[in-house]
């Protein structure tokens, strides 16, 4: 399972608590030894049956010329199911959504918890007020997710997360607000045990059958666990039991996982450069794949514990970007000049 102190970088004033959430969970992620299920497979993504984009929070992504040479057409934003009802929810998501429309790109929006009341989940008939609202404040918007990575769990003073049961109902009342939209089934970690995470699929789907609602086409999948072991069965098991196709929501290369992965001497950057390589091999052999954001763009400074930025936190290029240019067959990727942090 991957922690998210990234939301420290995207709803700032979370800070120190997720803070514990990481040193909690740092050592999880790497338990398993790279050697065990380690498929290789052949890196063809430039001929692939997927597309690839984005996903970050910071608005200023969008007028960086290193990433406007990269001409991404999708990217991935995580909203608070009541953005519409604080101002400074509200309006970091219409200044990144209006950006990433001027930029001509199609916009996915994550649902996730709120930043004013995290612990708190909302009824089924709140969440669906909530997001009816937001849908009809942004009605280019037609792509959605109801709740972003809905089987973390909960942390007692930090956020709660949705049961399967209860993810299955906000992803019904999602749909029925948003007619003629794009809502993506669960949206997943895989963690380093994903039996868990098998589970929390088959209740999800047991909870739709229940309610008579038709069942979800596309899923979303985060594969950090997988990915970043160079390793690709969690991958596919978890695909196979998702059925239908498959989108990597949030996937990418750990620059820096403190306490157990440092980025000394620059081998996180080397190490999260491997890792987007393997992540666009895998993708390419996972017919069901058909979309991957990257996650994420903004990466953080000396005393971030989580870090897996394409750019460092002054908006420079790392290796991980020139892997991500050049599979993208963007112009210019071996002119860019990298940073070394």
């Amino acid at each position: 399972m991957m922690p998210k102190s990234r939301r420290s970088n995207r709803f700032p004033g979370r800070r120190p608590v997720l803070a514990l959430i990481l040193a909690l969970f740092a050592a999880a992620l790497w338990l398993a030894p790279a050697s065990a299920g380690t498929a290789s497979p052949r890196a063809h993504a430039a001929a692939s049956n997927f597309i690839t984009g984005i996903g970050d929070e910071h608005v200023k992504m969008f007028s960086e010329p290193v990433y406007q040479r990269l001409h991404t057409k999708i990217v991935r934003y995580i909203a608070p199911y009541d953005a519409v009802k604080h101002t400074d929810s509200l309006n970091l998501a219409i200044a990144f959504i209006r950006a990433a429309e001027l930029d001509h790109e199609q916009v996915l929006v994550a649902f996730y918890h709120s930043e004013h009341t995290p612990t708190k989940l909302p009824s089924v008939s709140s969440y669906q007020h909530d997001v009816e609202k937001f849908v009809k404040r942004f009605p280019h918007v037609r792509q959605y997710q109801s709740w972003d990575e809905s089987n973390r769990g909960n942390v007692r003073g930090s956020f709660s997360s949705p049961s399967a049961s209860a993810a299955a109902r906000y992803y019904q009342a999602l749909a029925r607000v948003c007619k003629g939209c794009t809502v993506i089934g669960l949206d997943v970690l895989d963690a380093n045990n994903i039996t868990p995470t098998l589970r929390y699929i088959s209740e999800f789907k047991h909870e739709i059958r229940v309610l008579h609602t038709v069942m979800p086409s596309i899923w979303g999948l985060h594969n950090y666990s997988d990915v970043n072991r160079l390793q690709s069965w969690r991958t596919h098991q978890l695909v196979r039991a998702m059925g239908g196709q498959v989108w990597l929501t949030e996937t990418g290369g750990l620059v820096k996982f403190l306490p157990s992965f440092t980025n000394v001497h620059g081998a996180g950057l080397r190490r999260a450069a491997k890792v987007l390589r393997y992540m666009f091999a895998v993708a390419a052999v996972i017919p069901q794949i058909k979309r991957l954001y990257i996650y994420d763009w903004t990466g953080g400074t000396n005393s971030t514990r989580f870090d897996a930025g394409l750019t460092n936190a002054h908006d420079q290029p790392r290796e991980g970007y020139a892997v991500v240019c050049k599979m993208l067959k963007a112009s210019g990727c071996s002119s860019v000049k990298l940073a070394k942090n």
